[in-house]
């Protein structure tokens, strides 16, 4: 908060917080500040001390005033755009530069930065005490205490990745029913990667691409950076809006979509599930009109080995299975991988090697002793216990607080309706030290929106249900 027995004046105070914001990505490229008699009531300052703050930040660049409309933050970036698609009364629009993420690392920067110690419902993985255990560190010094360490250390690892990995990853895929041998299985630096990885593989810059909306920001910014025309799909309960699907695909040539991007079991940020019915109409649109499925199971240690997945309808002719292990073992280990038809996995491995060549193997040899020895499914047992407890604990706490779900609890993420602009009251609850992650985050052209998405895991603070509902009715 500022204070008036600081060493700087209030406005180098208000300066320096939006300045930080502004660098730290906690207010992207376009974003407007607040007027200035909106700012002044918020902070309990003067009219004059937030204009001169706002000169400040004028002077350093990092805002820019336009006549009539306020102060916004200054986006330099050009982002890639591409004609309006018309089809039965269907048009898409390429979302305003204004509005969308300046490049792929924007969004991702602003939603880990941590403003302060408390619990943050804005992140998006698991408290670290959640996933501490003497298993993984018991696993590196395994691989590390052999006398193979020095041989494979000292020479480029497998270009797929680590065999007794890929072999333990294909009878884990087999437990859900996803048909994939060790040769169709190539390891990644984390789940994005593998994302990555396919669309250089399989799109050129221009491409259409349909992806779920709401989403991750994250995979909007990225396929932006790379070029693609986002087309977006809204994401029901039981799946894809096939109708909305259909009418891209059937929008002439040119326009046509080459490649889905969808997160089947467990919608971030949704929770929500795929349906057999759903899944079958999806891979029938699929085959009809010649699009890949990039089938995105990040969350995949949270769900039940039951729930339907493209990937094992489809038996990876059109699908591609993507999954990662940093959301339920560790952030830092970024062991991701993917897996493909035999024809397809030839390119998409040429792809992985102008990247990054290969992937470390040291600890892609100890995620493979986890799993053999059935470390990391006991863990996510533990884990997915835990959570349940979490999320019934932070749902009545939401509901007390005067919030309404917008999706039935399930999983990491819940989707939460606030009854105001959680843009606005994101930069609110910064004053107050916790990050939210605003609905607006989770759609392509960034609209306002009074959803945002919750960690179950970090959002059981009953300390932050209560300085959420006072900072909300204030706005309200």
């Amino acid at each position: 908060m500022l204070t008036r027995t600081s060493t700087q004046s209030l406005t180098e105070q208000l300066a320096d917080r939006f300045a930080e914001r502004i660098r730290n990505r906690l207010l992207a490229p376009g974003a407007r500040l607040p007027s200035v008699r909106e700012c002044a009531r918020q902070q309990g300052v003067s009219p004059h001390t937030v204009v001169a703050a706002y000169d400040q930040l004028l002077a350093q660049g990092l805002v820019e005033a336009r006549r009539q409309r306020g102060f916004f933050v200054r986006d330099s970036v050009a982002v890639h755009g591409g004609p309006a698609l018309s089809s039965m009364n269907l048009v898409v629009q390429p979302p305003p530069p204004q509005i969308v993420a300046a490049d792929a690392s924007t969004l991702i920067r602003g939603m880990f930065h941590r403003p302060s110690d408390k619990p943050q419902p804005g992140m998006g993985v698991f408290p670290p005490e959640w996933l501490e255990s003497t298993f993984m560190p018991a696993a590196v010094r395994r691989v590390t205490n052999t006398k193979a360490l020095q041989e494979f250390s000292l020479q480029y690892g497998e270009p797929e990745g680590d065999s007794g990995l890929r072999r333990s990853l294909a009878t884990k895929l087999g437990s859900i029913n996803v048909p994939a041998g060790p040769k169709q299985i190539l390891t990644t630096i984390g789940a994005t990667h593998a994302l990555d990885i396919v669309s250089r593989t399989l799109l050129r810059a221009g491409d259409p691409v349909m992806v779920e909306e709401p989403g991750w920001a994250l995979e909007f910014a990225r396929l932006e950076a790379l070029g693609m025309r986002i087309l977006p799909v809204p994401r029901k309960a039981d799946g894809p809006d096939l109708e909305v699907m259909e009418r891209y695909c059937n929008a002439g040539e040119g326009h046509k979509p080459k490649l889905f991007v969808s997160v089947s079991v467990l919608h971030n940020p949704t929770g929500y599930s795929l349906t057999p019915g759903s899944a079958h109409r999806v891979l029938q649109l699929a085959n009809r009109h010649d699009f890949h499925i990039v089938e995105d199971d990040t969350y995949s240690h949270l769900a039940p080995e039951h729930a339907t997945r493209l990937s094992a309808l489809d038996g990876l002719q059109r699908t591609i299975y993507v999954s990662g292990f940093a959301k339920i073992l560790a952030p830092n280990w970024r062991i991701g991988f993917l897996a493909a038809s035999p024809e397809l996995v030839g390119r998409l491995l040429e792809t992985k090697l102008l990247a990054t060549l290969t992937t470390p193997s040291l600890f892609e040899k100890a995620l493979a002793w986890c799993i053999d020895q059935g470390q990391l499914r006991r863990h996510a047992e533990r884990v997915r216990l835990r959570l349940d407890g979490a999320r019934g604990r932070t749902v009545k706490l939401a509901l007390a607080a005067g919030c309404k779900l917008a999706s039935e609890p399930a999983g990491l993420f819940g989707w939460v309706d606030t009854g105001v602009d959680t843009d606005a009251l994101t930069q609110r609850m910064l004053d107050e030290g916790y990050l939210l992650a605003p609905g607006s985050l989770f759609h392509a052209r960034r609209p306002p929106s009074t959803l945002m998405r919750i960690n179950f895991a970090t959002a059981q603070d009953a300390t932050f249900w209560k300085v959420f509902a006072r900072v909300r009715d204030q706005q309200a």
